[in-house]
C-alpha cells in the first residue's frame, strides 16, 4: 500500500484519488505585523530586576528554610528517647502544660565510663533548667555531685523503692537515668517534664558546632598530669579574662575542681551555660539560623538524648519554641540558685538540710524579674518606688467562670492567704456564663492603681488575660472592686507561688583605696593600648594581685587589645578587671540595668538574679572597663560598685 503524500511540503492528494500531487487551493492572504514594544525606561528596567532579584532571593531562602525544616524535623527525631535507659525513665516524667513552666532535669555522664567499661557510671553533672513563658525566665539549680541524699529507684510498678543514702551522682551508677531523674523528684518534690542526657565527651562537639564560646575566666588553671599526687589530675591550661573557648578548653573549664571545690564547679557550669544563651543571642541573628541551624543541630544530635513526659515524641515545633525562647530571653531574666550552708561529713560529704534544700527549691520556682532593680535600689540607698499597689491596698472580687463548684472560693481564700483584699457579695458568685477557658483578670479603667495590680494578680493564674472593667461585669461586683477575677478552666485550685525576695540588705562597702598596687604594672602598658587604660584606685579589702598571672596583656581575636586585672580575695577566690576596645563582646549585650551615678559617669549593670556579676564603664574609642565579680558572686553589690566608681584613667 502506497502513501498518498508525495514529495513536495504541503502538498496533497487529488481528489479523484490518482496519487498525482497537487498545491493547496488559492486562499486569502493578510499579513499581519506585530506592534512595536513600548520602549523601557531607565526605572522601569531598573523594578524589573529589583522584582526578578526578589523572587530569587525569596526562592532561595524559602529552599533554604524548607531544607532547614525538614532538617530540623530530621534532627528532632535523632535526639527522642531511643536508648532502653531513657525510654524506661520517659515514664515517670510529668506531662507538659502548655503556658505552663516547665522543668528539665539535664544528666552529664561520663560517655567511657558509661558505655565503653564495665565498671558503673556516676552522672558528672546533675542540673535542673526551669523555662517559664510567663515571667520570660530561665532559672537553673544545680546539685554537687557528692552531696549526700536518699537515693531511689523504681520498682516494676514504677513506684519509688528507697536504695539507702549517698552521694546524688551514685543514684545513675545504681540504676541508670530512672535513678537519676527519681532521686531528684523524691529530693525536690518538683515536677520534671523532660530529661536531657548528654556525653560529655561529646561536649566537645557541641561547642565545637557553635565555633567556640566566649567565657570570661576568672583566673589561671593550669595542670600538667605528670604522674605525681600533685598533678594527677586532668590537664588544663587556661589565662584569665574574655576569651573564646574551644570544646577541649570548655570541657576542662566546666569539670576543674581540683583546687577548689565542686561549689565552685556548679558556678563554672552555670557560667557557661549564661555564656552560651548569650553568645546565640548576640552573635546568630535570625538570617543566620537557616544556615547554622543544620551543622548545630547534627552536632547535638550525636550527643544528646531527650525524652518528653507524657509518652509523646519530642517535636521539632517543642524543640523551636524553646530556642526562640532562650533567644529572646531579656536581660536581667537568667537566675542561678544553689543550695546555701552546707556541711561535710567524716567522708567527705556534702550534706544540707531540708530547710536549705526546700529554700533553694523555691527560689529556683519563683525567680523574681524585678530582682535586679530592687537590688540596684538598695545598693545606691535609694527608696525603691512601686506603681503596683500592695496587696493589702488592693481590693478583689472573685467571680466563677468555669462551673466547677467552689472555685471562685477557693480563689478567694488562696489571695487572701497572699493579704489581698477580697470583697463579698450577697449575690452567687458566678459570671453571666460559665465557659471561660482561661482566668480573666478585670481591672477599673479609672483607677491607675488597678490598672497596675493587674497583671501581677494574672501571673498568679497564668495562664490569664487581662482587660478593663466591662459594664456587664461592673453591675455585679461590688462597689470599690479594683479588680474582678472570673476563674476560668485553667484553675486547678492552685496559684503560682510567690516569688521569694532575695534583695540584699544594704551594707558598706567592703573596700579599701590602694591605687599604688596596679598603677605602676598599667603605666607600663599604656603605650600598647590604642585607648585610655584605668586604674582601680579602690579594691575590695582583703583582695591582694594574684601571684600567677597579676596582669596580662593580650590580643582578642588578634584584633582587640585587651587587660586584664586578677585579684585574689582573702577566702582564696577571684575577681578581676577587664579593659578592652571590643565593643561588640557577647556578654556586654543586654545589661539588666542602666545607672547614672553621682560621679557623672554611666554605668551597665549586669545581674544574676540579686546579685550584681558585672559593672561596666564605658569610655571614649569604644574602650569599656568590666569589674567582674567572683565565680559565685562573693563581693557584695555595693563592694562591686564602689571599684567600678574608683577606676580612673592612667597618670591622673
Amino acid at each position: 500500500m502506497k502513501t498518498t503524500l508525495k514529495r513536495g511540503y504541503g502538498r496533497g492528494a487529488a481528489v479523484d484519488g490518482n496519487g498525482h500531487g497537487t498545491l493547496p487551493p488559492s486562499l486569502p492572504i493578510t499579513r499581519y505585523r506585530q506592534p512595536e514594544p513600548p520602549r523601557r525606561s531607565g526605572l522601569a528596567l531598573f523594578g524589573r530586576i529589583l522584582l526578578g532579584t526578589l523572587v530569587l532571593v525569596l526562592m532561595v531562602v524559602g529552599g533554604i528554610a524548607g531544607g532547614a525544616y525538614l532538617y530540623l524535623h530530621e534532627s528532632v527525631a535523632a535526639v527522642r528517647a531511643h536508648t532502653p535507659d531513657v525510654k524506661k525513665a520517659a515514664k515517670q516524667l510529668d506531662i507538659p502544660l502548655a503556658n505552663h513552666a516547665a522543668i528539665a532535669l539535664i544528666v552529664g555522664y561520663d560517655h567511657q565510663l558509661g558505655k565503653e567499661s564495665a565498671g558503673p557510671s556516676r552522672s558528672d553533672t546533675m542540673m535542673l533548667v526551669r523555662a517559664d513563658p510567663l515571667t520570660k525566665t530561665i532559672s537553673l539549680l544545680s546539685f554537687p555531685r557528692d552531696l549526700l541524699v536518699p537515693l531511689y529507684c523504681p520498682d516494676k510498678q514504677g513506684q519509688a523503692v528507697g536504695q539507702g543514702h549517698g552521694k546524688i551522682n551514685s543514684a545513675y551508677a545504681i540504676c541508670g537515668s530512672q535513678g537519676a531523674l527519681m532521686t531528684v523528684k523524691e529530693l525536690t518534690g518538683l515536677p520534671i517534664n523532660y530529661l536531657i542526657t548528654v556525653d560529655f565527651h561529646g561536649f566537645k562537639e557541641i561547642v565545637d558546632s557553635v565555633h567556640g564560646v566566649w567565657m570570661d575566666v576568672d583566673r589561671r588553671y593550669y595542670n600538667r598530669n605528670v604522674g605525681t599526687a600533685g598533678t594527677n589530675y586532668a590537664n588544663i591550661n587556661l589565662q584569665p579574662g574574655y576569651q573564646k573557648l574551644d570544646g577541649e578548653d570548655a570541657l576542662d573549664f566546666v569539670r576543674y575542681r581540683h583546687t577548689d571545690s565542686d561549689f565552685y564547679r556548679l558556678a563554672r557550669q552555670q557560667a557557661f551555660v549564661k555564656a552560651l544563651k548569650q553568645q546565640i543571642s548576640s552573635t546568630l541573628s535570625p538570617v543566620d539560623l537557616p544556615f547554622e541551624l543544620p551543622r548545630i543541630v547534627s552536632a547535638i544530635t550525636s550527643n544528646v538524648e531527650v525524652a518528653q513526659g507524657g509518652g509523646r515524641a519530642l517535636q521539632a515545633k517543642t524543640v523551636l519554641s524553646y530556642a526562640l525562647f532562650a533567644y529572646e530571653l531579656p536581660g536581667g531574666h537568667f537566675f542561678q540558685s544553689s543550695i546555701q550552708n552546707t556541711g561535710q561529713d567524716a567522708f567527705y560529704d556534702v550534706t544540707a538540710t531540708t530547710d536549705e534544700i526546700q529554700a533553694a527549691v523555691n527560689q529556683f520556682q519563683t525567680p523574681d524579674v524585678a530582682a535586679p532593680t530592687k537590688a540596684t535600689a538598695v545598693a545606691l540607698g535609694r527608696k525603691l518606688k512601686s506603681k503596683v499597689p500592695a496587696a493589702k491596698d488592693t481590693n478583689v472580687y472573685v467571680l466563677n467562670g468555669n462551673g466547677v463548684p467552689g472555685a471562685a472560693a477557693t480563689a478567694a481564700y488562696l489571695l487572701a492567704q497572699r493579704s489581698y483584699r477580697i470583697l463579698a457579695s450577697s449575690a452567687q458568685p458566678n459570671a453571666p456564663t460559665q465557659n471561660y477557658y482561661k482566668t480573666r483578670v478585670y481591672y477599673d479603667a479609672r483607677s491607675a492603681p488597678a490598672h497596675a495590680a493587674a497583671q501581677p494578680m494574672a501571673n498568679l493564674f497564668a495562664p490569664a488575660e487581662v482587660a478593663a472593667l466591662p459594664r456587664a461585669i461592673r453591675a455585679l461586683a461590688p462597689k470599690g472592686s479594683m479588680l474582678v477575677v472570673i476563674v476560668g478552666q485553667t484553675f486547678h485550685g492552685e496559684i503560682t507561688p510567690a516569688p521569694v525576695d532575695t534583695t540584699p540588705q544594704r551594707e558598706p562597702a567592703a573596700v579599701v583605696s590602694d591605687k599604688a598596687l596596679t598603677n605602676d604594672l598599667i603605666a607600663k602598658l599604656q603605650p600598647k593600648a590604642p585607648y585610655r587604660l584605668m586604674v582601680p584606685a579602690v579594691l575590695e579589702r582583703s583582695s591582694r594581685l594574684d601571684y600567677t598571672t597579676p596582669v596580662r596583656f593580650y590580643y582578642i581575636e588578634r584584633k582587640h587589645k585587651a587587660v586584664r586585672l586578677t585579684f585574689r580575695t582573702g577566702s582564696t577566690e577571684y575577681w578581676g578587671i577587664e579593659e578592652t576596645d571590643w565593643t561588640g563582646a557577647p556578654i556586654l549585650a543586654h545589661p539588666s540595668e542602666t545607672e547614672k551615678l553621682r560621679d557623672g559617669r554611666t554605668y551597665d549593670l549586669y545581674y544574676v538574679g540579686s546579685h550584681l556579676h558585672m559593672v561596666v564603664l564605658r569610655g571614649r574609642n569604644g574602650a569599656s572597663y568590666w569589674v567582674v565579680n567572683t565565680l559565685r558572686d562573693s563581693l557584695s553589690n555595693e563592694t562591686m560598685i564602689a571599684i567600678a566608681k574608683g577606676l580612673q584613667p592612667v597618670g591622673k
